[in-house]
């Protein structure tokens, strides 16, 4: 495997959560899957987890080479429950088999305030 790209992003709870509170359903379908949301909501506050999950969407989408302007953000999946994986489709698919991607690793950790992601997109090697 050799490694396509990298990214990283970092991500304020608090701006999150105003999102959430002002915008609310309209964040909801323009950046998360329905598996991210009920994901985050199984927990008091999902802001910590929802920012998590933004995060890892830019931080995946700058290991691709591409910004969030190319790509829809519910193209890329960050799941939970366990080790965090990253499923793709549409756009962001589409650019990962151009770029010759076969996967996407990530590691996600936040406190109370911010979600830090790393991503690194790994290619196959060439014969």
């Amino acid at each position: 495997m050799e490694i396509v790209g990298l990214g990283v992003d970092l991500a304020e709870v608090s701006r999150v959560r105003r999102l959430l509170d002002r915008y609310g359903e309209r964040f909801k379908e323009r950046c998360f899957t329905d598996h991210e949301w009920a994901y985050a909501h199984r927990f008091v506050d999902p802001s910590a987890r929802l920012a998590a999950r933004f995060a890892g969407k830019e931080a995946v989408m700058k290991s691709l080479g591409t910004g969030w302007r190319r790509l829809r953000w519910t193209d890329i999946e960050i799941t939970g429950g366990g080790p965090p994986r990253v499923r793709l489709a549409g756009t962001a698919l589409e650019r990962a088999s151009m770029l010759g991607v076969v996967d996407v690793k990530i590691t996600i950790t936040h406190t109370d305030s911010q979600a830090l992601v790393f991503a690194v997109s790994l290619a196959e090697h060439s014969p």
